[in-house]
Parts: structure tokens; sequence; C-alpha cells
């Protein structure tokens, strides 16, 4: 009788969670790698995920493909990668990422610098082409995709026809780094919006409109690249 109460109600049930499933997006800055790239216009996109990770105490360390670092915020994780394949080789490090985290393609954010934008202006989009720079065009050829978000931050074209590498790859002058260092406050809240509300309320938020001005610090009006995105000087 011992044996059968054990075997009627001694066995273990697997009984159903109510824990919610780990939530992560992928925020990849881009830039290129080596004291020779730093503090340069082209390093955008590693100079915002820098001060992501100072604003929230965490620090980058070495992986595959890249530093990484990650924090949580109103339960959800946000993974900062800074690839080290060099600008033109982007996606690479960005498929490893999604791949090995189990990241949807519509959690991934890019951060990137633009020519066609004026100094210190933000758009944010939700899909699109290359614009002739070379990360993105990488980063859509690996994905096989142009569905996903990315972050432009207008350095400006104010530069010589044909200089166009020069200028990209030039270090930030005194006067430009005190149009963005206010900006970069107003990019860390809208990486965190986009996890949160969504990319189109955060587009209407953070994106400015010809003629128009919001209260993020960003220029109105857009210009027109006069050359296409040199990309690095470093080999493939």
């Amino acid at each position: 009788m011992l044996r059968l109460i054990k075997k009627l109600f001694g066995k273990k049930t697997n009984l159903p969670t109510n824990e919610p499933t780990e939530v992560k997006y992928l925020i990849a800055g881009l830039g290129n790698i080596g004291p020779d790239y730093h503090n340069t216009r082209h390093n955008i996109g590693f100079m915002i995920v820098d001060d992501i990770a100072r604003q929230k105490e965490i620090t980058f360390t070495p992986a595959r493909y890249g530093d990484k670092t990650q924090f949580r915020f109103k339960g959800r994780t946000f993974i900062l990668i800074k690839p080290s394949t060099y600008m033109n080789l982007s996606g690479k490090a960005i498929h490893y990422w999604l791949t090995k985290e189990k990241i949807e393609l519509s959690n991934l954010l890019v951060i990137t610098d633009d020519v066609a934008l004026p100094l210190g202006t933000l758009r944010l989009k939700a899909r699109g082409s290359d614009g002739g720079h070379n990360g993105l065009s990488n980063i859509i050829s690996v994905l096989g995709t142009q569905d996903f978000a990315r972050l432009r931050f207008g350095i400006g074209n104010d530069y010589p026809r044909g200089t166009q590498v020069q200028f990209v790859l030039g270090k930030w002058e005194p006067e430009e780094m005190e149009v963005i260092k206010p900006l970069y406050p107003v990019c860390a809240n809208l990486v965190t919006s986009f996890a949160t509300i969504g990319i189109d309320r955060t587009m209407n938020y953070f994106n400015t409109k010809p003629g128009k001005k919001k209260n993020t610090g960003n220029s109105a009006e857009e210009k027109p690249a006069k050359d296409k995105d040199p990309g690095t000087n470093s080999p493939e």
C-alpha cells in the first residue's frame, strides 16, 4: 500500500511557470578600431555606445568580432557592441551576435554617421538603403535585407569636393564637439525609447522635420551628400 501511495502522489510534475521570456535588443555602434580612428567623425557610433556604457556604469570587454557589454532597463536586455571588423565588414559582427543571442531583426538598432545630415541632426529610420555608407552596405549584404532600424547621426558635409575621405576619417573639431556632446544623453534616451515604446513613436518624438526643431538639440535641414562614404583605409 505504501509503495502504491508513493507511486500515485510522489511523482514530480512539471507545472507551467509564468516567468516572462527575456527580450533582447542589439545596439551596434559603427566605427573603426585603433588609435588612428579614435575620436573621428566616422566613429560617432562607437562614441555614442561608449557614452551609454558610461551612463549605465558598465564596461565593454573584448568578445567575438568586437567589444561587448549589456544592461537591463524596464525588463529588457540591451546588448551593446562595437565591431572590431572595421567599418566595411560591420555586417559580420552584427550577424554573429544576432544569431548567438537569438535576437529578432526587429530588435536591432545600428548607430552610424551620415554626411547627408547637418551636424548634430538625428534621424531614426525603420529601414532603408545604405545611402552610400559602406558599413550599412555590408550589413544589408550580410543580413540580406534593408529592414532593420538605424540611427543616422549627422556629421555635416563642410568639406571641399573630393575630400570626403579625409573629412569623415578626420578628428572632431572642438566647436563640433560642443554640438555633439549634449546629444549623447538624447541618443541614450532614444535607444531605450526604441525598445520600450516602439520605433514609430520614437521617430515621432526624436526626429526633426524641415523648418522645425524639437527639444533634442537637433538640426532641421538635410543636405545631399557630396561624395560616397569611403568606409576606411584599413584592409577589409
